[in-house]
This record gives structure tokens, C-alpha cells and sequence, in this order.
């Protein structure tokens, strides 16, 4: 099993350039400096994980039969092979897949697709990938020196679709350094970044100093904006709640509202299995002591203006 918090790898190139939709710069900061515990992923996602590694090698013969179709001459060279940057060791990559295409070594990237995902890519044969993608695949081209990431993007067990990467000099050029300031300045000097969201400031602060601290008249403003806001979403909730009986009263017991023979929405009934905390402890004391777990966290409350 290697390491990751070792070094900085494809899947952080986003996270560090603030890309991500997994993990902000403070975040990453965190797991490869050890601070935030490896998170163990659940069984279902588990599984999708070991599905998705197994998909691969389905995934690449798909693509290069589907290659070989459209009259290309394509070799496959190596899969998974590991790779340092040439001028930081602290870089690293790891790519699926290469193969030999029309003569020009070409980096591959297998995904499988589903679901919501899917609306995130453009038009086959194009470069319109989502973006946390593009930073994976730009830093792979960056690592190796190649020219061009072709990725198989599995959408159906019928076909796969292909997108492309093509280096870009000047992306790269922009990347390198805020990867290299990232390790430096931040992994290695143990210094947090800039937090970029609310949750990377509990992150940094889960504990208060029981201190005070004088606003400015611009976080004076703030705070009555976000009061002004909280009001505003309080009684959209409870104009959504009112609707919610109107429309649920009017269906009930029946399963679906239709209007001019469409359907408007549903009301199904579905099983939730969930367990019984205050039973559990009554009747189990141990194991529910066991495995009870205790957390901290921060709430910032706003003070009710006096009227």
C-alpha cells in the first residue's frame, strides 16, 4: 500500500489548485500532515471503489478495440505504472494506462461514469472533461513530459466514449508552482492555507478561547446580512412546510398527483432501517458505550437584534 501522504499525486493536483469538489487545499493539508484521521470508506463505497479498479482493464480494451475500429495502430505499452517528477520528488503520478497510438506514446485514464456524473461531460472526442479531471490529467502530463492523456470514459457496458487532455505549457507552468509552494510552504513548514470555506475555518479552530473580540463595521454588516438571510430561508421553510400538507392532504392515501394525464409527483411509502439509540443503550449499555464516539463542534449562532 503506498503511502500518499508522502507525496502530492494526481487525485491532489485539483484539491491544491482548489478544484476539487472532494477536498479544499486546508483539507489535503490536513491528511498529509497526518491531522485528519485516514477516513475508512463504508461498505457501499467500498465496493464502488473495488468495482471502479475492476472496471479498468475492461475499460481499456474497450478503448483500444474501439480504436483499432476507427483504423488507428495501437499498442498497449504498460498499465499502472508509477512515475516521479523530474525535478521534485515529492511529485508523483500514477498512470492506468499507455499505450503506443500512430506511433506517439499516449498517457491513458480510465473512468467509469454514472449516474449525475455523466452530465458533467461534454461531447465525446473532445477535451470537455470536468475540471477536477483536467487538473489530474494535466499534472500526469506534466510528471511524464508526454503530450496528449486520451480517457476512456465508461458511460454504458456498450460502448466507451473518448475525451482528450492535450498539454498545455502554460497550464502547466501556472500548476508547478502552486503544487511546489503547496508542499513546501505548507505540508512540510506545517503551515495551514488559506481556508476557503466555512468548514476549513471549524477545521482549523474546532475550539474557541473563550476570549471576545471587537467587530469592524464591515463584519458588522455581515453579520446583520446573515441574520437578514436566516429570517429570509425561515420562512421559505415554513411557506415549503404549508405547501408540503396542502399538496400531501390533497393526494392522500394515493400514490401519485397527475395533472392533464402527467404526472406531477409522488408519495411512496419506503423502508428505513435504522437503530434504536435509547433502547440500544437501556438494554446494551456496553455496547453502546462501545462504540459511542464523542465530538466537538463549533456552532456560531447569531444574537436576535433587540426590537
Amino acid at each position: 500500500m503506498i503511502d500518499r501522504s508522502k507525496f502530492l499525486g494526481g487525485s491532489d493536483a485539483a484539491a491544491v489548485m482548489g478544484l476539487s469538489p472532494w477536498a479544499t487545499p486546508v483539507e489535503l493539508w490536513g491528511q498529509k500532515t497526518g491531522r485528519t484521521p485516514k477516513e475508512i470508506p463504508d461498505a457501499s463505497r467500498q465496493r464502488m471503489f473495488d468495482r471502479g479498479h475492476k472496471l479498468e482493464p475492461f475499460i481499456r480494451d474497450m478503448v483500444i478495440d474501439k480504436l483499432r475500429d476507427q483504423g488507428h495502430t495501437v499498442e498497449l505499452i504498460v498499465s499502472n505504472e508509477r512515475y516521479i517528477d523530474p525535478e521534485h520528488d515529492f511529485l508523483a503520478c500514477e498512470i492506468d494506462f499507455e499505450i503506443m497510438l500512430n506511433g506517439e506514446h499516449i498517457n491513458c485514464d480510465a473512468k467509469s461514469v454514472s449516474g449525475f456524473a455523466r452530465k458533467k461531460w461534454g461531447e465525446e472526442d473532445t477535451e470537455d472533461v470536468p475540471i477536477e479531471y483536467a487538473a489530474q490529467f494535466m499534472f500526469g502530463l506534466m510528471v511524464t513530459g508526454r503530450k496528449r492523456c486520451l480517457v476512456a470514459a465508461l458511460r454504458s457496458f456498450d460502448d466507451v466514449d473518448i475525451y482528450w487532455t492535450v498539454r498545455d505549457d502554460e497550464t502547466i507552468a501556472a500548476m508547478r508552482p502552486k503544487l511546489v509552494s503547496f508542499w513546501l510552504d505548507h505540508v512540510v513548514a506545517d503551515v495551514p492555507p488559506d481556508p476557503m470555506v466555512f468548514s476549513d475555518i471549524k477545521y482549523l479552530f474546532p475550539k474557541d478561547n473563550g476570549e471576545a473580540i471587537e467587530a469592524t463595521g464591515e463584519i458588522a454588516t455581515a453579520v446583520r446580512e446573515l441574520q437578514r438571510i436566516k429570517n429570509d430561508i425561515k420562512l421559505l421553510e415554513e411557506h415549503e412546510s404549508n405547501l408540503q400538507f396542502t399538496i400531501a392532504e390533497y393526494i392522500s392515501p394515493n400514490t401519485l398527483l397527475t395533472y392533464a394525464g402527467k404526472e406531477l409527483c409522488s408519495w411512496k411509502a419506503q423502508d428505513t432501517a435504522r437503530i434504536d439509540q435509547k433502547l440500544l443503550k437501556e438494554e446494551q449499555p456496553e455496547i453502546a458505550a462501545k462504540y459511542t464516539t464523542i465530538s466537538s463542534t463549533r456552532v456560531l449562532r447569531i444574537k436576535k437584534a433587540k426590537p
